[in-house]
């Protein structure tokens, strides 16, 4: 999987020049975000070409995390145009986050 490494320094950077970019914000040492990894390889096969996938770890950048309201991990952020125009809080299945992201990118 080809994830974007999101931190506070680089986010207006990665987040703006992209159309769509999904973010899980998350945790290594939080078993659920790791759970989400076939999740997000799916979604880069599936729409790879429409939208980039990035995580942030909140450990290490907690500053952005807490502008954005993240409370728990792992949160799924979509952002147009460097808007967030959704978010989902907690594990979802592959499908679950594909058919919610797809949803997402037709609204």
């Amino acid at each position: 999987m080809a994830a974007i490494s999101i931190t506070d320094h680089n986010w207006t950077q990665l987040v703006n020049e992209r159309e769509a970019v999904l973010v899980e914000f998350g945790s290594p040492h939080c078993g659920p975000c790791r759970a989400a990894e076939p999740a997000l390889e799916l979604l880069d096969r599936e729409l790879g070409d429409r939208l980039a996938i990035a995580k942030m770890n909140v450990d290490d950048n907690p500053a952005l995390a807490g502008q954005l309201g993240i409370m728990g991990m792992p949160t799924f952020v979509l952002f147009r145009r460097g808007e967030p125009v959704n978010k989902a809080v907690g594990f979802r299945s592959q499908h679950e986050l594909l058919g919610t992201v797809r949803g997402w990118m037709n609204a």
